[in-house]
């Protein structure tokens, strides 16, 4: 198989973020698994608040962030999301940096990883981003990956401190994998009304 192209879109920009571990550690999963899999970190980013789309600039115009970013999400064959939750919501970071595109997600799976500090791991967060990933025209693989107490979940560079984690995970990456493989063969035959 050759290496399918994954963003794993990350979503804080807090100075004491530990969700950044959970995002290392679905990195570290997927290139184990063969994929050409890529952090998107809005730190690193540091993308402007949304004022046009990527499409809206004129040709040579956008700041290179944007056209970087661009470059990378056209080329994907699927999406990870891995997202806290702020007040049972998404995070303003992550939000912002996925509403610069559109087009870019069409047709291509997306797998939401959510994590919090607490007992419950972000699935709040997890219900808003099906709602929103959807209208972005990305199908939602039917699991979330939760990280409940993620600041223990995981050492700095992504490490388990659970070894049970990996195989509780299993699944989830496997369900991912059909999706990304499944929805890539039917965009090589065509998409509904041409996009």
């Amino acid at each position: 198989m050759n290496a399918r192209v994954i963003p794993v879109i990350y979503g804080s920009v807090r100075t004491e973020r530990k969700g950044i571990k959970a995002a290392r550690f679905v990195v570290k999963e997927l290139k184990q698994r063969g994929y050409h899999a890529v952090l998107v970190d809005p730190l690193e980013r540091m993308l402007p608040l949304l004022d046009r789309l990527y499409k809206e600039y004129a040709p040579n115009e956008a700041p290179p962030a944007l056209k970087d970013l661009a470059e990378l999400f056209t080329s994907a064959d699927g999406f990870v999301v891995v997202s806290g939750e702020y007040n049972h919501g998404v995070p303003p970071a992550l939000k912002n940096l996925m509403d610069h595109f559109l087009e870019e997600y069409f047709w291509r799976p997306a797998a939401i990883v959510s994590y919090s500090g607490g007992l419950f791991g972000g699935v709040r967060a997890a219900m808003q981003w099906r709602a929103i990933l959807g209208e972005m025209g990305m199908i939602t693989i039917p699991s979330i990956q939760p990280f409940p107490h993620v600041q223990e979940a995981f050492t700095e560079d992504g490490e388990p401190t659970d070894p049970q984690t990996r195989l509780r995970t299993a699944r989830f990456f496997e369900e991912f994998a059909w999706y990304v493989d499944a929805l890539r063969e039917q965009r090589r035959s065509g998409v509904p009304y041409g996009s």
